[in-house]
């Protein structure tokens, strides 16, 4: 059993302790420390310490022991502690990691943290923790494709010329269609969305057909020009560039941005561009129709009116389009681009080389 203890303050530590333990700045464990010392001193016990301070009966013993050992210093500073298990050498790390950079010997398509803990020996939290020191993440995938167009510098430098510097007196488009678009209907209807609960809604659906969005985006102004239709075959096409024709004033000089799908290139398609002198083609490399602005337009429409919206036909599903399309034109903004050319064409030999070095 313990016995009593008593502790007597010189003057200067008497006032250290106080002015630690009334600073407002000062971290509360080094605060209820000085306070176990200074009621010692004054001739508490041990009990009314532990009422005083909130303390335990050990932790009280542990301070005013280390107060008699060390002194003021003492209280300030926490002892070091070895660690519960000793950390993973770097050679095992290392092993890990050169492990995670090639493929799994097992039928899988890559490394799982309990896979890597099993091959490995060790435990699944420390598989993710030397995975997360060295930026390693097995399960996550970044899809990409490199253009492989021999005229990419010269069509791309084309292109972001027509953004940036459009000729005068012309009108810049940027057209592509968005098709099979499908009008899907939930097979229950779901729950709003509250406070502590998310919307809800079904993961099955039911198909009520599929529409196609022509739209060709004005670089000048930002607005869209959009033509709803069954199908895009080069038909509906040429139908789209007669409704653009009619819309844009004679005089104009009219460039249009779009992607190398077959139906921009049909034989009546040329003969319609034959027939309209004032309209010229871009079209952007292989694989590179991100160059297309409107992309970001379908990408906007796509996240804001169709992932989770419900139709219950075609109509109701070109109608909510047409809205869209409305609403955006209500209060347009000029397409800015802003990417360096230079910068993109970097990346894209720098993807050649890696390509390459490994394969």
């Amino acid at each position: 059993m313990r016995t009593g203890i008593s502790i007597t303050l010189a003057d200067a530590d008497r006032r250290r302790l106080e002015g630690i333990a009334t600073d407002r700045n000062t971290p509360q464990k080094h605060v209820w420390r000085c306070r176990i010392v200074l009621l010692t001193a004054e001739g508490f016990g041990t009990n009314a310490i532990m009422a005083a301070t909130g303390t335990a009966k050990t932790t009280v013993w542990r301070w005013q022991e280390r107060f008699t050992a060390e002194g003021v210093d003492g209280l300030l500073r926490d002892k070091t502690r070895p660690p519960g298990k000793p950390p993973v050498p770097d050679e095992r790390a290392a092993k890990v990691v050169a492990m995670t950079l090639k493929p799994p010997p097992h039928e899988a398509t890559h490394w799982t943290a309990r896979a890597m803990a099993n091959a490995a020996g060790l435990a699944v939290s420390t598989v993710q923790g030397i995975w997360k020191a060295h930026g390693l993440a097995p399960h996550r995938w970044r899809s990409f494709k490199l253009s492989n167009d021999p005229a990419f510098v010269e069509k791309l430098h084309a292109i972001v010329g027509l953004y940036v510097a459009p000729p005068a007196h012309a009108v810049v488009l940027s057209l592509d269609e968005k098709s099979q678009i499908q009008a899907l209907d939930r097979t229950q209807p779901g729950l709003p969305l509250k406070k502590g609960r998310d919307a809800t809604m079904t993961h099955d659906y039911k198909r009520n057909g599929t529409t196609t969005l022509f739209a060709a985006l004005n670089v000048l102004t930002g607005e869209v020009f959009g033509l709803d239709m069954q199908r895009h075959r080069h038909q509906e096409f040429v139908r789209f560039l007669n409704a653009l024709e009619r819309e844009i004033p004679a005089g104009k000089v009219v460039h249009v941005i779009l992607d190398t799908y077959a139906a921009h290139k049909h034989a009546k398609v040329r003969a319609w561009l034959a027939r309209h002198p004032r309209w010229s083609f871009h079209f952007t490399p292989t694989s590179g129709s991100w160059l297309d602005a409107v992309e970001g337009f379908f990408a906007k429409l796509t996240r804001r009116r169709l992932k989770h919206g419900v139709f219950r036909s075609v109509v109701d599903l070109q109608a909510a389009i047409n809205r869209f399309v409305a609403e955006h034109n209500d209060s347009p903004k000029p397409f800015i681009w802003r990417a360096d050319p230079d910068a993109i064409i970097a990346a894209r030999s720098r993807g050649f080389q890696a390509f390459e070095s490994i394969h």
